[in-house]
């Protein structure tokens, strides 16, 4: 079993930056490559990012490419994700799922959090 929590979501301007940690915990949690997804209102859930366990493997959503930089510190069990240049459509709440089988159309991910809330004014 793995437990995923979200952190560090909150209000900032069009063009300031924002640091999401996805804490996990479990036997195994270091395992398992972890995805960042984010669901605006009335939108579906969408990928943003993911990094491979040990943290060599990345891959970005083309909305974020080049704003945004996750990465992993396993020795803590965090993943991060560093959001820079941060624009209105960047609003939305921000998820971290462990284990996943799909991250595109409808996510297949075995553990999720509770998810963060970032909100982008202009």
């Amino acid at each position: 079993q793995v437990q995923v929590v979200e952190s560090g979501g909150g209000l900032v301007q069009a063009g300031g930056s924002l640091r999401l940690s996805c804490a996990a915990s479990g036997r195994t949690s270091s395992a398992y490559a972890i995805t960042w997804f984010r669901q605006a209102p009335g939108k579906e859930r969408e990928f943003v990012a993911v990094i491979g366990w040990s943290g060599n493997s990345t891959r970005y959503a083309g909305s974020v490419k080049g704003r945004f930089t996750i990465s992993r510190d396993n020795s803590k069990n965090t993943v991060y994700l560093q959001m820079n240049s941060l624009k209105p459509e960047d609003t939305a709440v921000y998820y971290c799922a462990a284990s996943c089988a799909v991250v595109t159309g409808t996510p297949r991910c075995d553990y999720w959090g509770q998810g963060t809330q970032v909100t982008v004014s202009s």
